[in-house]
């Protein structure tokens, strides 16, 4: 073992850093090259069967929680406390000054070092004793600032103790120092009966049990005053959404770590990286999930950029693996507000965690609520959480309950579109109607000698085709001829009509928008709050300037297609009074689709669709629907951009 961590030739203290999930494995590995025949623990003797029954069942996770036993003290011992903790006290709060007295609790978890090590005994079958003082009320650790265990990756435990040795604190807590004597005197005990003794300790605690246990052996008394405590700890289920606030680690990082452990790996040291890229990746799973079509597409690089930008705000907070406002944050500035609700749901998943035949608590920062209600503080034995509320606005996905109510009180005779996303439609439109004409255009293009004027610029083919000569050519590209009042949007070759249940056509509410005739997907199936719901554009027509035509779904005129985009080509070149119509699509028009435009004496200019990136395409596919225009007040409260 090594020469730092030894107390004698009999005892080994080891220091932790408490919710850590580097730290513990790196503690696991550490008891498998040595051998040992007791393990001690800073807890209490009154926690030992719930604790060890709670390791029983990991990887489930829960809690032993003990109610503070303030029948025990002394009328001096409660006035000092009270003069510590409640500086003034009304008349109505000091009969009730009991309820403000913190609970103590141990949570089960596998990223908890001592937990760890418990694990690792049960299951090597090695004799764990706990050594702590009992204590009736239990006032919490002096604060201590550890460093990152993400450290762990390039030192070795017994350096990266040493290293943080000069900077512990000496207690100042008089409970906390009968704690460390309470320890030491008790490792003396076990010194008579074992011969290869590990404690597991605190790392704020390791110096000072090492000079109390040496004073000890010095004046060879091990002699403490024996405390009891008669309040039993208590075996209790957590509530899995509340799991953030009881574990060191992020739920879904712990249950890395856990699939790790089960897969023998052997270098756990990445987990921390790896889990953050796979809580992503999951995290993106369920978005696309969610929104089908409508969701943006998340890259790989735009994964690098979230992870980046990730690292970036946690080096400011001077830490090195994220956290979870951290994690959230970076994926809203970068993939927007609902793959980070995503994110942060992910989060808070826990693969491994079953139903425990214990009742349950649901657990916050520094309190839980019990079985029956109460809300009490409640303070950890393995290492306070250092979180704290921070907030960050995201647009929630309503709840089942709220939809179903609010499609109920649909108005099935109004509806009208939100403005933003016809003033982002209409304005790709203008810019498809552009790339045509440019298109049209094209095939006027021809090259010239150069005389006096370089036209519209040097022609590299044709100066090249006649460089024997010296020749310089120069393009001439005429002004287009007509105009395009007609376009076609169509984002899938072979849509299914059985999708794209809703076709209707719209008139122009304002003089620069146009006259829309679309199919899309049924817009109740998916309210997103009262009076607004989304659906998801499968193809449209636009004429501008607006006018007035018939529905063109109803229109006998066009019953001669058969298909959804058939219906839309054959109403485009219906009423346009062009000769070309614009045809933004995937595929290049299809034979079908040149009749049709034929039989009415017009052509179609092709624009492909992957000319534009994907993500734009995605965002202009979604069309929000208001249930009347006095919706739009308040419509933006409600809408999720994907």
């Amino acid at each position: 073992m090594a020469d730092c961590f030894r107390l004698d030739d009999k005892v080994t203290l080891l220091p932790v850093v408490h919710r850590s999930g580097t730290h513990a494995r790196a503690v696991e590995n550490w008891l498998l090259e040595q051998e040992i025949d007791c393990l001690a623990v800073p807890l209490p003797p009154s926690f030992r069967e719930s604790v060890l029954a709670g390791v029983e069942l990991l990887p489930t996770i829960s809690i032993v929680a003990q109610a503070p036993d303030a029948a025990s003290w002394s009328e001096p011992e409660l006035r000092d406390w009270s003069e510590q903790n409640q500086e003034e006290l009304d008349e109505d709060e000091s009969e009730g000054w009991l309820m403000d007295v913190s609970y103590s609790y141990v949570p089960i978890d596998p990223c908890q070092s001592v937990i760890a090590a418990i694990r690792y005994a049960v299951g090597e079958r090695i004799p764990t004793r706990f050594v702590d003082m009992e204590t009736p009320i239990f006032e919490g650790e002096d604060s201590y600032v550890t460093p990152d265990c993400f450290a762990l990756r390039e030192v070795s435990l017994e350096v990266f103790s040493a290293a943080l040795l000069p900077s512990i604190p000496r207690p100042t807590s008089e409970q906390t120092i009968d704690r460390i004597r309470t320890m030491a005197s008790r490792l003396l005990e076990l010194r008579q009966r074992f011969n290869k003794i590990v404690m597991v300790c605190s790392i704020a605690h390791w110096p000072w049990i090492r000079e109390a246990y040496q004073q000890l052996l010095l004046t060879e008394s091990s002699e403490q005053e024996i405390v009891t405590n008669d309040i039993p700890a208590v075996n209790y289920s957590v509530n899995e959404k509340t799991l953030v606030f009881l574990l060191g680690e992020l739920p879904y990082i712990t249950s890395v770590y856990e699939q790790q452990r089960f897969t023998f790996q052997e270098k756990d040291v990445e987990t921390a990286i790896d889990g953050v890229k796979r809580l992503y990746l999951s995290a993106r799973s369920s978005y696309i999930a969610d929104f089908g079509k409508r969701a943006r597409k998340i890259s790989p690089m735009l994964l690098a950029q979230c992870l980046k930008y990730a690292r970036n705000l946690t080096l400011l907070d001077r830490r090195l693996t994220p956290d979870m406002y951290t994690l959230v944050l970076a994926a809203k500035q970068t993939l927007g507000d609902q793959f980070a609700i995503h994110v942060a749901e992910t989060i808070r998943d826990y693969a491994f965690q079953e139903p425990l035949p214990w009742p349950s608590v649901d657990m916050g920062i520094q309190e839980m609520r019990l079985p029956d209600g109460d809300t009490v503080p409640a303070l950890s034995r393995l290492g306070e959480s250092d979180g704290q509320w921070r907030s960050l606005e995201l647009n929630r996905k309503p709840l089942k309950d709220e939809s179903l109510q609010w499609r109920m009180q649909w108005n099935p005779y109004q509806q009208c579109s939100w403005l933003p996303d016809d003033a982002k439609i209409e304005s790709f439109r203008t810019r498809v109607i552009d790339r045509a004409r440019a298109l049209l255009g094209a095939d006027l293009a021809r090259s010239e000698k150069f005389t006096t004027s370089m036209m519209d610029g040097i022609d590299i083919r044709e100066t090249l085709r006649h460089w024997y000569d010296g020749t310089l050519y120069v393009k001439v590209q005429p002004p287009s001829v007509g105009h395009l009042d007609a376009c076609v949007f169509l984002f899938e070759a072979s849509p299914d009509p059985a999708v794209y249940t809703w076709r209707t056509t719209w008139f122009a509410e304002h003089s620069w928008e146009s006259t829309l005739a679309f199919y899309a997907t049924d817009f109740h199936e998916e309210i997103l709050g009262p009076g607004v719901a989304v659906a998801t554009y499968g193809g449209a027509l636009f004429l501008y300037p607006p006018r007035s035509i018939p529905d063109i779904w109803s229109d006998k005129e066009l019953q001669f297609a058969d298909t959804l985009e058939e219906k839309l080509i054959a109403a485009a070149c219906l009423h346009a009074n062009s000769k070309q119509i614009a045809l933004l699509s995937p595929l290049a028009p299809l034979a079908s689709w040149r009749r049709i435009a034929k039989r009415f004496g017009k052509s179609l200019v092709h624009v492909p669709l992957s000319q534009f990136s994907d993500a734009m395409v995605a965002q202009l596919r979604t069309v929000h629907v208001l249930n009347g225009k006095e919706v739009r007040s308040f419509a933006a409260h409600f809408i999720r951009q994907a």
